[in-house]
């Protein structure tokens, strides 16, 4: 292993892979892997999503979906380590340390945690625990441990999830305070170009929503879901305000700097909605034409996908190996003999 930067991408294997997965993970982590500076490790977070199912054919076939968009999308496992989260068991032998050094108090003060909480006060539950399970209290630790299993120096992130790296830096202080320097301090890549980019219902796009679109529609599909985007009443010829649009934001993602200037000059002089979503059904679908050929190449060949994903596993396990090495040593838990 390169002593060069190590940058941590994970996507969550909870559903068909989306327009936010591409924009805010799969595109940035590719142009990263291309930069010879950096050591970039990719994965499939298949154990973080029975937090969010207890579907096993929607596990196994989101896995396999997110697997193919990644190399849909041109990324080069060779020169990356792109693996499954379920295939290094180091990343849950760590969980389990971490957890023993975590305060509670830390995890209490989850985003995700508190918001399960203040879901049950509105509905008048006594109990505010009540269906609040371990798998998302215990949510950041495993996260913590999938970052710190290769000692990562950058996880890029949205800003809703700056929390998470946040908490994992806490971890490996206290770890780092109660046994000696294991562990870098991540730190937390936000993207402020992109931003959140918003569902067909004006929320943020994520399969929680279900108000995602997905990367490898086919063209009447990806049509008609482009007409399904929330706008307002506006009328054709009032003047529209681009910087509050959903499609707007939608098109700005994918657009060059000049298509996107083009397009606001079109908006203050009013456009009405069909137009601008035919101008954004447009853009996607050039862009993610080629992607959708890749995709349905990729899909065909299962054995392949696995034999990559196997590899990618072995290259994982040779950093998270040492640095679980380290970890034992430092906690105690060691031959009698060393």
């Amino acid at each position: 292993m390169s002593n060069n930067k190590r940058v941590l991408t994970g996507i969550t294997t909870s559903g068909t892979p989306h327009l936010g997965n591409l924009v805010g993970a799969i595109r940035p982590a590719i142009k990263s892997s291309g930069d010879q500076s950096t050591s970039s490790f990719l994965f499939l977070a298949d154990y973080h999503s029975l937090i969010k199912s207890q579907d096993p054919n929607l596990t196994h076939g989101s896995s396999f979906e997110i697997a193919a968009a990644w190399l849909a999308c041109g990324l080069e496992p060779e020169v990356v380590t792109f693996y499954r989260q379920s295939d290094i068991p180091e990343i849950m032998e760590l969980a389990w340390i971490l957890s023993c050094i975590t305060a509670k108090g830390l995890m209490n003060r989850a985003h995700a945690y508190k918001a399960a909480l203040a879901h049950n006060s509105e509905q008048g539950i006594s109990d505010l625990d009540k269906g609040i399970f371990m798998g998302l209290f215990n949510y950041p630790v495993l996260m913590a441990a999938d970052i710190l299993a290769f000692n990562a120096d950058v996880v890029p992130v949205g800003k809703d999830q700056k929390q998470h790296i946040e908490m994992t830096r806490d971890i490996a202080a206290r770890f780092n305070h109660l046994y000696g320097d294991v562990f870098n301090l991540p730190e937390a890549l936000i993207s402020e170009s992109t931003g959140v980019l918003p569902g067909i219902d004006g929320q943020k796009m994520s399969k929680s929503y279900n108000n995602t679109i997905p990367i490898f529609l086919e063209e009447k599909a990806l049509l008609k879901m482009v007409r399904k985007i929330k706008t307002n009443s506006l009328e054709p010829g009032v003047p529209k305000d681009p910087t509050n649009c959903n499609v707007f934001k939608l098109f700005k993602a994918f657009a060059s700097e000049t298509e996107t200037k083009d397009l606001e000059s079109r908006y203050y002089e009013g456009i009405a909605w069909g137009e601008a979503k035919n101008v954004l059904f447009e853009l996607l679908n050039a862009e993610l034409s080629e992607l959708r050929e890749n995709y349905n190449e990729i899909i065909g060949d299962r054995k392949k996908l696995e034999e990559t994903l196997v590899h990618g596993a072995g290259k994982a396990r040779e950093t998270a190996s040492v640095v679980l090495k380290d970890v034992r040593h430092a906690v105690g838990i060691k031959s009698f003999t060393s």
